[in-house]
């Protein structure tokens, strides 16, 4: 993968319970993992429709350097738009260079 395609900003947040001050309650919130550069691209209108088929919520897809620590747990802040991470796909030559992160946009609880 080019390094100059890796052009966008994004923040890689995961899914945890904190305890609340005041209640003592557990509570889910999510809490930043890195900021990582990476290829944000908007599904093409033929994939946006076949998703739409599959009634899949991908409409964007999102790549990075290879890490082990993602899952579909995770999503991903970019541009003030939050991205739920619908699958976590290596790539196909050594599965080691990057990974492929077809997303959802939206609020997601946790």
């Amino acid at each position: 993968m080019q390094a100059g395609k890796l052009r966008h900003r994004i923040t890689l947040q995961k899914p945890v319970k904190v305890q609340d001050n005041a209640s003592g309650e557990m509570i889910d919130t999510w809490q930043d993992v890195s900021n990582l550069w990476a290829e944000v691209s908007p599904l093409s209108a033929r994939e946006f429709v076949a998703a739409q088929a599959m009634q899949n919520a991908v409409t964007t897809r999102i790549k990075i350097r290879y890490r082990q620590d993602i899952s579909a747990k995770y999503r991903i802040l970019f541009r003030g738009k939050i991205f739920n991470i619908e699958g976590v796909l290596p790539d196909p030559d050594s599965g080691l260079e990057y990974l492929t992160l077809p997303c959802s946009e939206g609020a997601n609880d946790g």
